[in-house]
């Protein structure tokens, strides 16, 4: 049984086809407006801050530095970085 393209499509970033934020196999609407991104991603980031209160988590910040890597060359250069680092280690571990 063959893999959908859907399926093949995985990872962590934005997808450009659709603009939909995907994280593994599991894909998010995200905002259409720049500023609707960047404040989503501000956002996530502050209260990642706060992680030590009930329901906020310090798993929001990864999350909205992902979706700042959008809009952001800066942001977007060290999420590529992380992501060959990522690919380098698991390639090496798989040997």
């Amino acid at each position: 049984m063959a893999a959908t393209d859907e399926e093949k499509r995985s990872g962590f970033g934005i997808d450009p086809k659709d603009g939909k934020l995907m994280l593994g196999r599991f894909r998010l609407p995200m905002p259409r407006s720049r500023y609707g991104r960047m404040a989503l991603g501000i956002l996530l980031v502050i209260c990642g801050c706060l992680g030590f209160l009930p329901i906020l988590g310090f798993w929001m910040v990864p999350l909205g530095l992902l979706v700042l890597s959008a809009d952001i060359a800066f942001v977007r250069r060290k999420r590529r970085r992380f992501a060959v680092w990522w690919a380098r280690r698991r390639a090496r571990d798989a040997r």
